[in-house]
């Protein structure tokens, strides 16, 4: 009998497992489960302390996909085990890997039931996440929106450089934002009448990007005799913008870049961009509305930065010799 019963309860505790863990980690606590595509950085530091900051017993858990897209299939069932009361996404990949395109809507594969919660995604109608800004189309899906229109850096680089043209750009084809942002670039080269030069770069075995790639493939840009470098929407170009920038100033092109700190802590020559720290604050808001107003996060719409910097990196000016006019000093901040 004694055995029977020692049998029936390995038997109850293995058919639940997941509801342990769950209740152990919760402990009364709402349960935030962060997807990080390369760790915590200003925006999810800035989201934690909105949730830190506003009264409300929350734990969160970081899972950092460090660019490797094999986890988010595990994931999606451990933040359904764990019965996660929100998950927050960093970055294209991360929110597809977990929430999937628009056709998956309804799919039990993915995060369909539990509260989403988006940030730092380029085009989240273009990569077919939501329906649009206003409406996201899931009723389990809102998020923030970090970044101006491309129409607004294109018009920043002709006010930089009334002569320009020609445009370059280089793109992972290994990330779907990235090649996404070429094919908006190449519509939006035929409405405002400039040409679109782009390189994918060359994959290796395993189908990563070589970052070896940058500098040959900026040299035939240079070649092309590009007027302006776009660094586009890339994780991993944003990961190498030491090589890519270093490459473009030793080929005398100037790049925009949608990152700031690709400005300021490297060597592109300018930029328009919100601050991390202002998306990741925005995101935080839109979890409080879920978690403390019980809003459902279809009915949000996603919400956008209302201000953006226009950055401009002089020790890159001078080196290009190509100064920004007396119009834009008077907006624009300067980095030495």
């Amino acid at each position: 009998m004694k055995s029977l019963i020692s049998f029936l309860c390995l038997l109850i505790m293995l058919s639940t497992p997941f509801q342990v863990v769950a209740d152990e980690t919760k402990n009364g606590k709402k349960l935030i489960y962060a997807v990080l595509w390369r760790g915590c950085e200003e925006s999810c530091k800035a989201f934690t302390d909105v949730i830190d900051n506003n009264q409300i017993n929350a734990e969160i858990i970081h899972r950092n996909a460090e660019g490797d897209k094999s986890h988010f299939v595990d994931w999606r069932k451990e933040a359904r085990s764990l019965n996660a009361d929100l998950v927050l996404t960093w970055g294209t990949s991360a929110t597809l890997g977990m929430a999937g395109t628009l056709d998956y809507k309804d799919s039990p594969d993915f995060i369909t039931k539990i509260p989403l919660v988006f940030m730092i995604v380029a085009d989240p109608v273009g990569s077919r996440i939501i329906e649009s800004y206003t409406k996201t189309g899931r009723d389990n899906i809102t998020g923030t929106r970090n970044r101006p229109p491309d129409s607004v850096f294109i018009k920043a680089i002709r006010s930089y450089l009334p002569g320009f043209q020609k445009l370059g750009m280089l793109y992972n084809s290994d990330e779907p934002n990235s090649v996404q942002k070429v094919s908006e670039i190449l519509d939006l080269a035929r409405e405002m009448n400039f040409d679109l030069i782009s390189y994918d770069l060359r994959l290796d075995a395993e189908g990563h990007p070589v970052k070896d790639d940058i500098p040959i493939k900026m040299e035939q840009l240079k070649s092309d005799e590009v007027d302006f470098v776009y660094m586009g929407s890339s994780s991993f170009l944003r990961k190498n913008q030491d090589l890519f920038t270093d490459s473009a100033l030793k080929n005398e092109l100037p790049v925009l870049s949608p990152y700031q700190n690709t400005v300021t802590d490297s060597n592109a020559l300018l930029s328009v961009a919100a601050r991390y720290e202002d998306v990741g604050k925005l995101a935080g808001e839109q979890a409080l509305i879920i978690l403390k107003e019980g809003k459902k996060p279809g009915d949000l719409p996603v919400q956008s930065v209302s201000k953006y910097t226009y950055l401009v990196n002089m020790k890159v000016a001078r080196k290009l010799n190509l100064y920004p006019s007396v119009e834009i000093l008077q907006f624009a901040q300067l980095i030495e």
